[in-house]
């Protein structure tokens, strides 16, 4: 067992999770891979955190834990860990998560280990309630596969749903040396996802077959409250002036544009529908446009919608077939 040099690096920053953390800190001792650290910080909790984390501590002397003088927020908590990690490698296991299976780790360190060039590997998440019952199973992208790292990032734009294809930081493992620069702090919402498109950048993504983590699923977590305010919506247009534009997304210029624009009217529309509130949507809006350019871009949007819609229809069948006659 190797403490000072771990292979690997777990960490698990945490706030308020001590109901959770037996079943995690467990989660990852009973693991098959033994050589890793786990770093547990906690970021000024009022609960149990300190008694639950030092029980185990106190066994097992690869758990290094430590509290935060003061509230340092997520994304601060989440550098916190990556820069004291000692390990080659870095997996995330946040407070309320679990490893799913006793060869999580042994997998995806095989993974790295095998091929210089991945630079990010993850898999299918399950994801479970308060008290760790199995809602279902997660995954976007084809598993047992090896994808070119911008080919990925160009599918998590390009879809209308802008959605994190990868997963939650609980889901995936990368090389420390690859992440120095740490998680983008301008970033609250999908700070995740734009640390995996700076690691895709430098190589490639394998996803693996199996469900390697369960993902927990509760109204305490900070993305349902960040989804309650928007945060989202600054992130997404963070993101897209970061790598929406970059000559290796593989959509047009036009789509790439109607992309911005349709986050913005689909919160706009829902608004109007008083489901959620104007003034903060209108705010919102105006991070990105100004109100008269909102509103002359409308017509031009409620014109090409129906066609991209079609586009996209179109290309569902063609696939549905190419896989009918490959079978």
């Amino acid at each position: 067992m190797s403490v000072t040099n771990p292979r690997v690096s777990i960490c698990m920053p945490t706030y308020n999770y001590a109901r959770y953390l037996p079943q995690a800190i467990e989660s990852v001792l009973g693991q098959d891979f033994s050589d890793f650290e786990l770093l547990v910080i906690d970021d000024c909790s009022s609960d149990d955190t300190r008694s639950v984390v030092q029980a185990y501590a106190a066994v097992d002397d690869r758990i290094v834990f430590s509290i935060n003088e003061k509230n340092l927020g997520m994304v601060e908590n989440w550098n916190l860990c990556l820069s004291r990690a000692r390990g080659s490698y870095v997996r995330f296991l946040f407070g309320d998560d679990i490893l799913a299976r006793p060869d999580a780790l042994g997998r995806m360190v095989a993974c790295l280990d095998g091929d210089r060039d991945i630079s990010l590997v993850g898999s299918p998440r399950n994801l479970i309630d308060d008290d760790s019952r199995l809602l279902g199973t997660l995954t976007y992208l084809p598993v047992g596969k090896v994808l070119p790292g911008t080919e990925v990032i160009s599918r998590c734009l390009c879809d209308q749903r802008n959605q994190n294809l990868i997963g939650e930081p609980s889901v995936v493992m990368f090389r420390k040396n690859q992440a120095r620069r740490g998680f983008n702090p301008h970033y609250r919402q999908l700070v995740d996802l734009e640390m995996w498109f700076y690691l895709l950048e430098q190589g490639k993504y394998a996803h693996l077959a199996e469900p390697l983590s369960s993902f927990r699923v509760h109204a305490e977590q900070q993305t349902a409250k960040n989804i309650l305010s928007l945060a989202y919506i600054n992130d997404l247009s963070l993101l897209f002036d970061d790598y929406l534009f970059k000559s290796y997304v593989s959509c047009s210029t036009l789509h790439k544009r109607f992309l911005v624009y349709n986050q913005f009217y689909k919160i706009w529309k829902k608004a109007r529908q008083n489901k959620i509130d104007s003034d903060l949507v209108q705010r919102k809006i105006e991070f990105r446009y100004r109100p008269w350019e909102f509103y002359l871009l409308l017509p031009f949007y409620k014109v090409y919608n129906p066609f991209q819609k079609l586009g996209q229809c179109v290309k569902k069948i063609l696939q549905r077939n190419k896989i009918s006659a490959f079978l």
